[in-house]
């Protein structure tokens, strides 16, 4: 997708609004380079506003954007953010260990979704930073059911910190999913494959201009 340009577009000044070592690594691994600016958006929206759990983790990656545009003069910047999601209830980062608990113990044993919004900001033909692309994205994960103990011993790893829905798929609690439809990396963190396609499209339509060849 991106393979063909990848170099014409790593001499664009692209930046991560945010500070997720999984999204970084992700991004890196495509061989994308890139400068992190983390955002300071608070992520305080009121959840009751959205008909749909996507579009809430939309907009908090259009905020995050939008508000990192303001202190950087970079062509593109990328904006995500991701939750889970199971009965309508939206599970983001637990802040403490007692919220990571009943958050494994509603995954346990059932199926939850994964969403991520993804936004991106690219420097227009007039010089300013415009809001090109947001879309979302939605991974099925099934958990097998996981005892008290077995919860209590993954809190205690510390594993839980930092991640929405109180795991990370790409460690430790590997062991508890049984089932996924939809986009690994997406659980990770970071809609790998949706995010090539849409740069695809944005330098197809002329949207994101490149470099000239050298």
């Amino acid at each position: 997708m991106i393979g063909p340009y990848i170099d014409r577009l790593n001499r664009l000044a692209i930046v991560l609004a945010s500070g997720s070592p999984r999204r970084r690594e992700l991004l890196e691994q495509i061989g994308l380079k890139f400068t992190v600016i983390p955002s300071t958006f608070e992520e305080n929206l009121d959840k009751d506003a959205f008909t749909e759990p996507q579009e809430y983790a939309r907009k908090n990656s259009e905020l995050k954007v939008k508000q990192v545009s303001e202190i950087t003069n970079a062509d593109l910047i990328i904006g995500c953010d991701t939750i889970v999601t199971k009965g309508g209830l939206i599970f983001e980062k637990p802040r403490s260990r007692e919220v990571a608990k009943n958050m494994l113990s509603a995954l346990s044993g059932s199926s939850s979704e994964v969403h991520s919004g993804v936004s991106l900001m690219v420097r227009g033909a007039g010089g300013n930073l415009e809001l090109v692309s947001s879309f979302t994205e939605t991974t099925f994960v099934e958990f097998s059911t996981l005892s008290d103990d077995v919860i209590d011993a993954y809190i205690a790893t510390g594993e839980y910190l930092d991640k929405a829905g109180g795991y990370g798929i790409q460690g430790i609690a590997a062991a508890f999913v049984f089932g996924l439809r939809g986009d690994f990396f997406n659980v990770v963190g970071f809609p790998i494959n949706h995010f090539c396609r849409e740069i695809d499209e944005l330098v197809k339509n002329g949207r994101l201009q490149l470099p000239d060849k050298l």
